[in-house]
């Protein structure tokens, strides 16, 4: 487990460092075939879908915010039965304005109207997040797969404890915990890269 951890922390380095020899990180390239910035519209346009495996994701970004170190995130999915089936929401990646990883988390499932599934089956396609594709960065689609390798024991938890919160949620106005506003973020842990793979001795 570990040397697997390990691999995948040298390969989301790897991305970064190539990217920054070339002038850009993670986000400059997810954003780079855009117009300017509108917040939460979905970068790249249509999304990244590798049909070979059913990996899916797209970016988006926040208002502004005093404080907020988070620019956006990364929305990762899987469509196990490929484009036209259904979709699955596994982890969002929160970046802040230049590319550096600072959090996971889980959402509700009103926030990105997937195809709802429990956790263990959620927890049974993470493997399958594995984008091999070149748009909009194939570094960008490498990075991302990394940092779910990276991160899968992290993620399990997160997925867990998603359908924790939303079990034990209860809505004012008598909504289905699901599709209740009030409870958007469902689980989140602070996560940097470099100290990860330090501690890992990569």
């Amino acid at each position: 487990m570990d040397e697997a951890r390990s691999e995948a922390a040298r390969q989301a380095l790897f991305c970064e460092q190539v990217l920054a020899k070339s002038g850009t990180n993670v986000l400059l390239e997810t954003l780079r075939e855009g117009k300017p910035v509108a917040v939460w519209e979905h970068f790249p346009a249509g999304d990244v879908f590798d049909p070979e495996t059913g990996a899916q994701w797209y970016y988006h970004s926040h208002p502004p915010q005093e404080g907020q170190a988070e620019h956006g995130h990364f929305h990762c999915f899987v469509r196990p039965e490929g484009a036209g089936g259904p979709v699955h929401h596994l982890v969002a990646i929160g970046v802040d304005a230049y590319g550096q990883l600072i959090r996971l988390f889980t959402v509700n499932q009103w926030v990105v109207d997937d195809n709802w599934l429990e956790a263990e089956a959620t927890i049974a396609l993470l493997p399958r997040f594995d984008p091999h594709f070149a748009r909009p960065s194939y570094l960008v689609n490498r990075w991302l797969a990394a940092v779910v390798g990276l991160y899968s024991e992290e993620i399990k938890g997160l997925i867990r404890k998603r359908d924790e919160v939303i079990a034990a949620h209860v809505a004012a106005n008598g909504t289905q915990a699901r599709e209740d506003r009030a409870l958007e973020v469902t689980s989140e842990l602070g996560a940097d890269l470099r100290q990860t793979a330090e501690n890992l001795g990569v």
